[in-house]
C-alpha cells in the first residue's frame, strides 16, 4: 500500500491542496462532489498507485484548503473544467485518467465532451451524462421532486445558514442520512466535512456551483453533445436518494465504449460506502482497457 501525501499545486490562477500517491506521469485525477474534499477518494488513492497511477484528489476551487474565489462567476463549468485541465498540465501528466463522483463527475463529464484534454480513460460515479439528465427531466416529475435542493440553493444566503447551523448539523446528515451503510460515516468523518463547510466562505463556495451554472449545463442538451470517444466506466450505487436509477440508460448516442457497473444495497456516497466493490470494479475494467 501507498503513503498519501499532501501538498499544494498552482493552476490556473488558484492554489489547489491536494492528496497523493504513486509515482511518476500516468497521472489519476480524482474529482469530488458536494459537500466533500480530497479525503472522500481516502480509500481509492492507495488501490490506484498500487495499480501503477500518480493518483490525485485534489480539494476543488472552493473546497477545503483550495483556493476560495468569492464571485460566484468563479464556479461556472467552464472555468471548473479548466481546473482540471490546468492540474493535469500542472502534474505533468503523460497519461491521463479522470475519475469523479456528484459535482466532480459533472465537471468529468464537460471535460470529455469538450475534449479539454487527451484523456485515456474516464470513470463516473452517480452522477449521469448531462444530456440524459435533461431528458429524465423533461419526461416527467420523478426526478425534478428528488432534485428539489437545487432549486432550494437558489435563494440568496438561506442555504448557507441553514446548512452551517448547529455546527453544520446538516452536512454531517447528508451523509449519515442518505448511507445505507452508515458505519461508513464515523463521528471522526462527518466532522471533517462539518469542519470544511464552517470555513470562512466555504459553504457559500460551495453552493455556488449550483447557482453559477443553474442554467449552463443546458448547452449539454439531448442530442447537442458530440460523442465521447474515451473508454467510460459508470459506478452507481442504486440506493442514491437525489438520482434515479433511471439515469444509467441512454448512453448509447453519448458514450462510445460505455461500462455500467451497478451496486446494490449501496447509496449515492458511493466510493466511500463501499470502497472494497468499487476498487474492485475499477480494477477489472483498467485491467480490461490497458491502463493497468
Amino acid at each position: 500500500m501507498h503513503d498519501i501525501r499532501t501538498r499544494t499545486v498552482q493552476a490556473n490562477g488558484l492554489t489547489f491542496t491536494l492528496d497523493e500517491a504513486g509515482d511518476g506521469d500516468d497521472v489519476a485525477l480524482l474529482l469530488h462532489g458536494f459537500p466533500e474534499s480530497r479525503y472522500s477518494w481516502r480509500h481509492q488513492l492507495p488501490a490506484l498507485a498500487d495499480l501503477g497511477w500518480r493518483a490525485v484528489a485534489p480539494d476543488l476551487r472552493g473546497y477545503g484548503d483550495s483556493s476560495r474565489p468569492t464571485e460566484t462567476s468563479a464556479y461556472r463549468i467552464e472555468n471548473l473544467v479548466e481546473d482540471a485541465a490546468q492540474l493535469f498540465d500542472a502534474l505533468g501528466a503523460k497519461r491521463r485518467l479522470l475519475i469523479a463522483h456528484d459535482w466532480g463527475a459533472l465537471v468529468a463529464w464537460a471535460f470529455a465532451i469538450e475534449r479539454a484534454r487527451p484523456l485515456d480513460g474516464l470513470v463516473i460515479m452517480n452522477v449521469p451524462h448531462p444530456a440524459v439528465y435533461q431528458a429524465a427531466m423533461r419526461r416527467g416529475f420523478s426526478q425534478w421532486k428528488k432534485s428539489w435542493y437545487v432549486f432550494f440553493f437558489q435563494i440568496p444566503g438561506l442555504p448557507e445558514r441553514a446548512m452551517t447551523a448547529r455546527g453544520a448539523e446538516a452536512i454531517g446528515k447528508a451523509f449519515s442520512g442518505m448511507a445505507v451503510d452508515k458505519s461508513r460515516f464515523p463521528p471522526e468523518v462527518l466532522d471533517h466535512y462539518r469542519a470544511n463547510a464552517l470555513k470562512p466562505g466555504a459553504m457559500k463556495a460551495m453552493i455556488s456551483y449550483y447557482r453559477a451554472n443553474f442554467t449552463t449545463l443546458g448547452r449539454y442538451a439531448p442530442g447537442a453533445t458530440p460523442v465521447i470517444e474515451t473508454p467510460t466506466l459508470m459506478v452507481w450505487g442504486e440506493e442514491d436518494a437525489a438520482l434515479g436509477l433511471e439515469l444509467t440508460e441512454g448512453y448509447e448516442g453519448y458514450v462510445k465504449d460505455f461500462t455500467l457497473e451497478r451496486l446494490p444495497g449501496v447509496s449515492h456516497w458511493v466510493q466511500q460506502e463501499a470502497p472494497e466493490a468499487v476498487n474492485a470494479r475499477l480494477t477489472t475494467w483498467l485491467k480490461a482497457k490497458g491502463l493497468a
